[in-house]
């Protein structure tokens, strides 16, 4: 595993050397480095370190160059404007740092972070005996690609599914179950999670009925719930017995999105049934938490509601019963406990952003957060239809998760399909490919859209082959592996020594970045970064084959062999890139 140290990091280093032994009396000094469309970078820093030090930025400017290293990293360095240096990379630099990251196989020379901590995440959080809609997409995707890039990063990550699976509505289907024991169904395939979620189904909707309809067995579903919370042992089988057929159901689900769902990781409100009390006689005796007309509450002064009243956060309800912020407090302290964590990441819809800013204040005061264990809500906005609305079918129902990514595959081999004859796939690569580039279109139209935005859900952009699509970059890979198969004795190889065209310098500045952006988007929690790079990547890429043929008998065949090396490059890290999001690259499209 190699470090290799980006471009940018290394002149940054360069110039901050030199700003330090021309001007001495700044300290230490960042040159503001950017990329730029005059030269290859742009340093801003001297024009701000000129007003500190009262003096003629283009005479700082000057000196800084002045004692700028000899070397193989810059090619041309001007004085610009007031005090800007415009930076330009020699090719060999460019060439010889993307080698050594080519040398460094899947890693791309992205260093692991030097001190790793713990990160509990959240996510892809459904309910028990109900079915998944449109509305968990984002938390499934966004959470997934987030635990991918952390651990890509060194990060000891936890995944955590809280799953709904207690409540009271679980009073009225165990009750049920007990006087209907044959309604849902028994074993079976574990991949049958259509059954699955028919069979909880059908014995939701008739206990619903019963329920409202018989006051009787209204009354005997109330006392259930008194057993459940108990832990009465038969009653907790018949839980049990919707957890699992439910868990059969979200598998399923799961699968279709090509996410890896462990059982481990489902820990639902029950986890935490234990600890409530403890957790609320803790708050209470801390002061943390007082009684308010029976109820025990956090107050914050920051949190009023339409009547300017405070707006408290309800921790054991009057009735004595516990609501979610019970269960989410300990939560918080069993993962700060007993999974040490450092970091928690809640993947939620920001419609509960109020629900968990009092909670983690909650924590905070209680001493469970704090300077060093640190929690943080990555907020998603709302899916929305081609009308700007939310999500809903034609009959204004939510949209079935099930349903969404069915048509998506369906949509999306019909565009695999059309290409299958003049690529030479079988039906089987086709059915394959259409999945992978379904699942991709729906991940990617989320992933590419920064989390807090709501965004337009329109299937017939999603598969399009032209525009900011995962198709576009799926295609960009295949295109690349094409290239490669039909290069016969050619063999990618770097050659430093040669003249690189302004396309292929292009596509090489940018390929240096992967390790930059990832950085980025793992500190601020922010895919849609990962999948803005990847979309120029490949817009770059385009690019360099509009402008430099790569397998010619006309070129020499080390400049074959060079562009041969940038395109395997190019694939490796749009691979690699697109793994990090969830979404799968076929070698042929």
């Amino acid at each position: 595993m190699a470090s290799v140290p980006s471009l940018a990091s290394t002149l940054q280093q360069q110039l901050a050397d030199a700003l330090t032994a021309a001007l001495p009396d700044a300290g230490t000094a960042d040159p503001l480095l950017r990329r730029s469309d005059r030269a290859d970078f742009q340093a801003n820093g001297i024009l701000a370190l000129a007003k500190k030090l009262k003096g003629n930025p283009r005479e700082l400017a000057s000196q800084v160059t002045a004692a700028l290293p000899a070397g193989d990293l810059i090619k041309d360095i001007e004085v610009s404007g007031p005090g800007f240096l415009n930076v330009t990379l020699t090719d060999r630099a460019i060439i010889t740092t993307l080698a050594a990251r080519a040398a460094d196989g899947d890693r791309l020379g992205v260093p692991p972070k030097a001190a790793p901590g713990t990160t509990v995440i959240d996510y892809a959080q459904p309910n028990v005996a109900k079915e998944m809609h449109v509305g968990h997409l984002r938390s499934a995707v966004i959470g997934d690609a987030m635990v991918q890039i952390l651990e890509f990063t060194g990060e000891n990550v936890v995944r955590r599914h809280h799953i709904g699976d207690w409540g009271t509505q679980f009073g009225m289907l165990i009750q049920y179950l007990f006087e209907h024991p044959d309604e849902l169904r028994h074993g079976g395939d574990q991949a049958d999670g259509e059954a699955a979620m028919s069979s909880l189904n059908r014995v939701y909707k008739a206990s619903r009925v019963l329920f409202d309809s018989d006051e009787e067995f209204k009354a005997r579903s109330r006392d259930r719930v008194v057993a459940l919370q108990a832990g009465d042992p038969e009653t907790l089988a018949h839980w049990q017995r919707f957890v699992d057929e439910s868990k059969i159901y979200f598998y399923s689900v799961f699968d279709k999105l090509d996410m890896e769902i462990d059982d481990p990781d489902i820990v639902g409100e029950s986890g935490y049934n234990d600890m409530l009390e403890e957790t609320c006689r803790i708050l209470e005796e801390t002061g943390v938490a007082v009684r308010s007309e029976g109820a025990l509450c956090v107050f914050f002064d920051d949190v009023k509601g339409p009547d300017g009243n405070p707006v408290p956060l309800i921790v054991k309800k009057t009735n004595g019963g516990y609501g979610y912020a019970a269960t989410d407090l300990s939560a918080i302290r069993d993962r700060v406990r007993n999974l040490k964590a450092d970091t928690l990441l809640y993947v939620v819809d920001a419609r509960q952003s109020l629900h968990f800013k009092m909670v983690f204040e909650t924590a905070r005061r209680a001493g469970w957060l704090n300077d060093d264990v640190k929690a943080h809500q990555l907020a998603f906005g709302t899916v929305l239809g081609k009308d700007g609305k939310p999500f809903k079918t034609r009959e204004g129902t939510t949209v079935r998760l099930e349903d969404l990514l069915d048509e998506a595959v369906e949509r999306a081999t019909a565009v695999v399909r059309e290409k299958a004859e003049k690529v030479g796939l079988s039906e089987e690569e086709i059915v394959e490919n259409g999945r992978y580039v379904g699942v991709g279109a729906v991940k990617y139209a989320d992933l590419s859209t920064s989390a807090v935005r709501d965004y337009k859900f329109d299937l017939d952009q999603m598969v399009s082959l032209n525009g900011d699509t995962s198709v576009y970059l799926q295609y960009a890979y295949a295109r690349i592996r094409s290239i490669l198969r039909k290069a016969g004795d050619a063999k990618p190889a770097a050659h430093p020594e040669l003249d690189l065209a302004p396309a292929e310098r292009a596509l090489g500045l940018h390929l240096d970045q992967f390790g930059a952006v990832l950085e980025e988007v793992a500190e601020g929690y922010e895919p849609h970064k990962l999948a803005a790079y990847l979309y120029q990547l490949a817009s770059h890429l385009t690019t360099f084959y509009d402008q430099c043929q790569v397998l010619s008998d006309e070129n020499p065949a080390e400049v074959v062999e060079n562009r041969l090396f940038l395109v395997e490059l190019t694939a490796r890290t749009l691979h690699q890139g697109m793994k990090l999001l969830g979404i799968r690259t076929p070698e042929r499209l």
